[in-house]
C-alpha cells in the first residue's frame, strides 16, 4: 500500500499545508521512514509525532519540516503545537475508523509539514495543522481527488501562492 494526502488549511502566517504518505513499514514508506529519521540535517530534523512524551499515536507518525528552521522559536512551534496537531489528528483518525485499526501496526505515515518563518500565534497552528493533516489523511484514503474531478478542475484551477 502507498497512499498520498494532501490539504491546505488556514490563513495568514499560520497556513497548514500538509503533505504525507502511507504505507506499509516493509515498503518503500518504511524505507523512507527509517531512512529519513535516521538522516537528520541541520535545520531538517525528523520528529516522531507524539501526543505526549512517551505516547506516539498509532500508526508511527514521523513529521518532516518543508522550511529549514533556523531559531529556536521555530523549532518550538514545530516540537510544540505542530507536532501535538499532526499526533492527535492521527489518533483521531484510527478512533473515527478513517484509518482502520486492524492495520495500524502494519504502516507507517510521513508527514511533511509547513511552518511559515513569520508565525506566531500557536493556537492557530494547532487547528490548521490537526484539521489539514485529519484532511489530507481522509483524502489518502479515499483516494481523492479522483481524476474525473482534477480532469474537469484542471483549466480553472487557481493556486493561492501563485
Amino acid at each position: 500500500m502507498l497512499l498520498v494526502g494532501e490539504a491546505l488549511v488556514g490563513e495568514g502566517n499560520e497556513v497548514a499545508h500538509i503533505d504525507l504518505v502511507i504505507g506499509d513499514k516493509d515498503g518503500p514508506v518504511g524505507y523512507a521512514f527509517s531512512t529519513s529519521l535516521a538522516s537528520p540535517r541541520e535545520g531538517h530534523t525528523p520528529l516522531l509525532a507524539v501526543l505526549e512524551p512517551n505516547l506516539q499515536p498509532k500508526p508511527s507518525t514521523l513529521i518532516v519540516n518543508k522550511v529549514t528552521i533556523k531559531n529556536a522559536f521555530q523549532a518550538e512551534l514545530m516540537f510544540g503545537p505542530a507536532q501535538a496537531a499532526v499526533a492527535k489528528a492521527v489518533a483521531d483518525c484510527v478512533a473515527e475508523g478513517i484509518i482502520p485499526k486492524d492495520i495500524v501496526e502494519d504502516i507507517v505515515i510521513i508527514v511533511s509539514v509547513f511552518i511559515h518563518w513569520k508565525a506566531k500565534d500557536k493556537k492557530k497552528i494547532y487547528e490548521y495543522n490537526y484539521e489539514a493533516t485529519k484532511l489530507a489523511i481522509k483524502r489518502a484514503f479515499a483516494k481523492e481527488p479522483k481524476v474525473e474531478e482534477v480532469l474537469e478542475k484542471k483549466d480553472k484551477a487557481k493556486h493561492p501562492f501563485a
